[in-house]
């Protein structure tokens, strides 16, 4: 059984048991969670496709931790200008654990 979750502008696959880091969710850990976008769900024999969502169909989680990502670095660079720019940055993340798929 798996279900397309959307959450932060982003789509995953979801089966239970799964530890997924999403876009920053507000919460402490060890409070749960519930993802009700559900794009696409599959209980092994039939597949329901949402137009949008699919109906009746939610995602029940925990969160497992709350963080920030590895630090990438942004240059910018004009040649001949004497122009460069370096900054850095961390997006934060919340770590997730799916408990069960409720349809």
């Amino acid at each position: 059984m798996y279900a397309v979750v959307a959450t932060g502008g982003k789509q995953y696959k979801v089966e239970e048991g799964d530890v997924l880091r999403v876009e920053k969710l507000a919460g402490d850990i060890g409070s749960p969670i519930a993802f009700d976008k559900i794009l696409i769900f599959s209980n092994g024999e039939n597949v329901k496709i949402g137009q949008p969502d699919v109906d009746g169909v939610t995602v029940h989680g925990q969160i497992v931790g709350q963080g920030k990502s590895k630090k990438i670095l942004v240059f910018k660079y004009k040649r001949r200008k004497r122009y460069r720019r370096k900054q850095g940055h961390r997006q934060p993340f919340t770590a997730v654990r799916i408990d069960r798929i409720e349809a």
